[in-house]
């Protein structure tokens, strides 16, 4: 085998073994883009609950005391998912 032979196997080889690594990171990049893209502009309640384990108790008392900016739609409570998020990195520790 010529130099030139054993420099295509080698990186034939190297190909075979990359080329399984970059399918999974697209398949990686795409949940993760798709995941952000899938952020609605609102949360409810029952978002706020899911997504951060808070009671009705607690979500009320937020509201009340101004920790948790809203809007009211009729007897719909909707929470800005942007004003969350800074309020989320304003508190981080």
């Amino acid at each position: 085998m010529t130099k030139k032979e054993m420099r295509k196997a080698f990186i034939m080889e190297i190909k075979n073994i990359i080329d399984p690594l970059i399918l999974k990171l697209e398949v990686i990049d795409s949940k993760i883009s798709k995941g952000k893209m899938l952020r609605p502009a609102y949360y409810r309640n029952e978002d706020l609950k899911n997504i951060f384990g808070l009671s009705n108790n607690t979500i009320i008392k937020y509201r009340q005391t101004g920790i948790l900016p809203y809007t009211k739609l009729g007897d719909i409570f909707l929470y800005d998912s942007v004003k969350i998020e800074e309020i989320l990195r304003e508190n981080n520790i």
